[in-house]
C-alpha cells in the first residue's frame, strides 16, 4: 500500500507539471497569435504624432477614434475620399445572398445526392468535388466571359453570381456528408404518408440540418466576405467589395502615411467576419464533428 502510494506521488506530480506546461504552451501561442491585433487595435487609438514618436507596442498616451472615423467615411481610395462605409455596404448585399443561395442549392444538392440515389449519382458529386480544388485563378477568364454573356459584368449581382457557383461545391459536400448518416426509412416512411420531394425535404431533412447549416454558413461568408481575386477582377468602381477599397487605401499615399488610419480600416474589414466566429464558433466546430463523424 505503502508503494503505492510512492509510485502514485511523482506520476501526479509529472501529469500536474504536463497540465501546467501545456497550459504555458497555449497561453504563448494565444500570445504569438493576438500580437497582431494588439497593435494594430493599439496604432489605431493614437494620433499620427505619437506612432512617430512612440514606440510601436506601447499603449497610446491619449485614446482618440478620429482614425476610426476617417477610415469609415473620410479615408481616400483613389481619387475618391468617402472611406470603407459604401464598400461595407456592398460586401453586405453581396456577401447575404450569395450566402443564403448556395447553401440552400448545396442543401438541395446534398438531399438528392445523399438520399436519392439515381445512376451517376456518384460521378456527379465527384465532379462537383473537384469544382473545390480548383484554383481562383483558373476561372477569371471562363468566369468573365459567361458574365459578359448575362450582362452581369462589373455588377454586384455578378459578383453574387460567381460567388454561389465557385461555393457550390463546398456547400454539396458539407450537405452530401451531413444527409447521409440520415436514416432511409425516414424518407419510406414519409413516402408512406403521402410526402413528395419537397414535402420530405422541408420537413424531415430541414429541421435536422441545423448544425451542418451553422458550419455552411460561417465558411461561405468569411470565403465571400475575405475574398479579393474575384472582386478586383469582376467589379469596377462603385460596385467594389471592403477588401478591394481597403487594398486601395492602403495603397494610396497623399502625403504622410497614416498609419492608424490604415489599421482601423483593416480592423473594421475584418471585424464582421470576426464577430461571426466569436458568436457561432462553437457551433462551426459542433456541426463539422457531427457531419464528418455521421458521414
Amino acid at each position: 500500500m505503502l508503494s503505492a502510494t510512492k509510485a502514485s506521488g511523482p506520476g501526479r506530480m509529472t501529469r500536474v507539471a504536463l497540465r501546467w506546461g501545456l497550459y504555458l504552451l497555449l497561453f504563448l501561442l494565444a500570445l504569438f497569435y493576438l500580437a497582431p491585433l494588439f497593435v494594430m487595435l493599439t496604432t489605431s487609438l493614437k494620433t499620427l504624432e505619437e506612432i512617430r514618436t512612440g514606440s510601436l507596442i506601447s499603449l497610446p498616451r491619449e485614446i482618440t477614434l478620429d482614425a476610426w472615423a476617417t477610415a469609415w467615411s473620410g479615408a481616400c481610395s483613389g481619387i475618391k475620399c468617402e472611406g470603407l462605409k459604401p464598400y461595407f455596404w456592398n460586401s453586405i448585399i453581396m456577401a447575404v445572398p450569395a450566402v443564403v443561395i448556395s447553401t440552400f442549392l448545396g442543401a438541395i444538392n446534398g438531399y438528392v445526392i445523399a438520399q436519392w440515389r439515381f445512376r451517376g449519382a456518384n460521378l456527379i458529386f465527384s465532379l462537383m468535388l473537384f469544382g473545390c480544388f480548383i484554383p481562383f485563378q483558373v476561372v477569371l477568364l471562363p468566369m468573365a466571359r459567361l458574365l459578359g454573356i448575362f450582362g452581369l459584368a462589373g455588377s454586384i449581382h455578378g459578383l453574387v453570381f460567381v460567388h454561389v457557383i465557385y461555393g457550390l461545391g463546398f456547400t454539396t459536400l458539407f450537405f452530401r456528408n451531413y444527409y447521409v448518416s440520415i436514416s432511409p426509412e425516414l424518407i419510406r416512411a414519409a413516402k408512406i404518408d403521402g410526402a413528395g420531394f419537397f414535402r420530405i425535404f422541408w420537413s424531415v431533412f430541414l429541421p435536422l440540418s441545423v448544425p451542418i447549416i451553422v458550419v455552411t454558413v460561417i465558411w461561405q461568408f468569411t470565403q465571400i466576405w475575405n475574398d479579393f481575386l474575384f472582386g478586383v477582377s469582376f467589379s469596377q468602381a462603385g460596385t467594389q467589395p471592403i477588401t478591394v477599397a481597403l487594398n486601395n487605401i492602403v495603397n494610396s499615399t497623399t502625403g504622410v502615411k497614416e498609419y492608424n488610419v490604415d489599421m482601423a480600416a483593416a480592423i473594421i474589414a475584418a471585424l464582421p467576419t470576426l464577430l461571426v466566429y466569436v458568436i457561432a464558433g462553437k457551433y462551426f466546430i459542433r456541426g463539422l464533428t457531427a457531419g464528418s463523424v455521421k458521414g
